[in-house]
């Protein structure tokens, strides 16, 4: 009781929900959601004595623990060279997934995969994240850069600790440079990567590959953003309001994906309006163009005050994630976070 009314505190925002399920993401079953609930629901510090048995705890039972009893030997899940192939057990989809599950970024497990994806998928020469290594020079192969795999990539090495190295830098600089946010220009962009994937740039610029940049840089603090990041974080911010999150910017009228509609965990290459409400309000948006976005996610909350798991690639990752059509902690979690940072 004391930690819902703690997030009830003075924030009105509750009011607008149908039922308040924080004592559910609290209970010790599932650690990770309860550290993401300590944490961003109820303002708990690191330090917090909770924050750190959960955080403990999550690294020691259920999902994560799970992921890493799988791992090769190199650092690396199924065959090396399919670290970004092998959709969604290679080793990319493992770094994605362990970041969302808030893993501990000290495991040597964990940094020897953080390794392996740095000296095997990273172009040296542009920064960028590559689906294949080159067999010639190794590291990652230039002309499979794309802008979604090098954004999830420079995002899950954020949040596992490697910040500080330099060669996540030179990610987040290739996010700076190229990342571009077109929308229907006349013409589509020439030279650098932007002749290689017509599906990544072309004269619309890909929306996962803006959502997934955009989620890197704002995993950057922002003590530590130059006025490069934080022009590129307003362009695409901008971007992403244009289109209201999940329509077609030239006809509002227009879903781009029904998919997009569907809630998920944990996000992959592809996209849904909670993932992208969670950047945009964790940057301190409250446009009005997020309305609509915010409404439907209102609206998918049930009776119980849980969100259910409407779309996931359950089978096809190195172990489950909840179950799909049932009430999910970690949607939830995030709808919860979302809605506070919206309305408070």
């Amino acid at each position: 009781m004391e930690e819902k009314a703690a997030m009830q505190g003075s924030d009105s925002w509750t009011s607008l929900l149908k039922a308040d399920p924080t004592e559910w993401l609290l209970e010790k079953s599932n650690p990770g959601v309860r550290h993401l609930a300590l944490t961003s629901l109820l303002d708990r510090p690191e330090s917090d004595p909770e924050v750190t048995e959960a955080g403990r705890e999550a690294m020691g039972e259920g999902l994560i623990p799970k992921i890493l009893a799988r791992q090769r030997e190199r650092g690396n899940w199924e065959k090396p060279e399919d670290f970004y192939m092998a959709k969604y057990k290679g080793t990319v989809w493992q770094l994605i997934t362990l970041a969302e599950l808030g893993a501990d970024g000290r495991d040597d497990r964990i940094r020897k995969a953080c390794e392996f994806i740095l000296e095997n998928s990273q172009d040296a020469g542009s920064g960028g994240f590559s689906y294949r290594t080159s067999t010639r020079k190794g590291g990652g192969l230039p002309s499979g850069v794309i802008p979604c795999l090098t954004g999830n990539m420079v995002w899950s090495l954020i949040r596992l600790g490697f910040l500080g190295d330099p060669r996540l830098q030179g990610g987040i600089d290739w996010i700076v440079q190229f990342q571009r946010f077109d929308d229907g220009v006349a013409r589509a962009p020439k030279g650098g990567p932007y002749d290689r994937y017509v599906q990544c740039w072309g004269k619309h610029t890909c929306h996962m590959g803006v959502v997934k940049a955009l989620k890197a840089l704002e995993a950057v603090p922002e003590s530590r953003r130059t006025p490069e990041i934080e022009r590129t974080i307003a362009q695409g911010a901008e971007y992403l309001l244009r289109h209201h999150i999940h329509k077609r910017s030239r006809d509002l009228s227009s879903i781009s994906k029904p998919s997009w509609l569907q809630l998920t965990f944990p996000w992959m290459w592809q996209t849904d309006i909670l993932e992208i409400l969670g950047i945009l309000t964790r940057l301190g948006y409250r446009d009005p163009r997020l309305g609509e976005a915010v409404d439907i996610l209102r609206s998918k909350q049930n009776a119980e005050g849980s969100w259910r798991l409407e779309r996931t690639f359950n089978g096809r990752f190195q172990t489950n994630v909840e179950r799909k059509g049932e009430p999910s902690k970690w949607v939830t979690v995030h709808a919860l976070g979302a809605l506070r940072r919206f309305f408070s």
